[in-house]
């Protein structure tokens, strides 16, 4: 009998262990699974600003968006933004401006209808501060852009509460196709996303 149970306890042992193992993984996983959210369009905004004559700036807002955030907790590098803004609801501070804007020589609304930014890397400076790698669209082309972010609160503290942050880069028109007019608009726009996520 005491040959038995000495032979039959290792086995035990190894196989407690093993379920321990199997457990631990399976928590680990739980514990690191993305936490997601939908943009609150109606709470949502960007807005781009342009020198124009060197002297007083001009602000276009687009108030039509639809995107998604995914943050894993302990990997933010693995973080997904990705936005698309509506650039035929694009909004000017007058009819030339407007009409400008959206016509051929800049976004050209009729042909590409939309704006997109896909960061794909989250880099935190701060529990609540930090820079997203990723990638703008406009007109068609895609160039690398960095996005500062700063979030109203620790977005990975913060799982299944809505969050907020804002978001701003700074870009060169021309990298975009859009030469028109150097001499009366400047070719550097500062762009800004104010963002409310919600769980889903």
């Amino acid at each position: 009998m005491r040959s038995v149970f000495m032979m039959r306890a290792p086995t035990t042992l190894v196989r407690m262990f093993l379920l321990s193992l199997l457990a631990l993984l399976t928590l680990g996983n739980t514990a690191a699974s993305p936490m997601r959210y939908t943009l609150d369009a109606r709470a949502s905004e960007v807005a781009a600003k342009v020198p124009f004559f060197g002297l007083a700036s001009k602000t276009a807002r687009f108030p039509k968006m639809q995107g998604m955030v995914s943050i894993t907790p302990g990997a933010p590098e693995r973080a997904v933004i990705d936005v698309t803004f509506d650039a035929t609801a694009l909004e000017a501070p007058d009819r030339v401006t407007l009409a400008r804007l959206r016509g051929e020589k800049f976004f050209d609304v009729e042909n590409y209808p939309t704006v997109r930014f896909v960061g794909r890397s989250l880099k935190l400076t701060s529990p609540t501060q930090g820079k997203v790698e990723g990638e703008l669209t406009a007109r068609g082309i895609t160039r690398p852009q960095v996005l500062e972010v700063t979030f109203e609160e620790d977005p990975v503290t913060s799982p299944g509460k809505p969050i907020r942050f804002t978001g701003s880069t700074t870009i060169d028109r021309r990298d975009y196709g859009m030469k028109a007019y150097p001499m009366i608009v400047g070719s550097k726009v500062d762009i800004t996303l104010k963002a409310r996520m919600v769980p889903r």
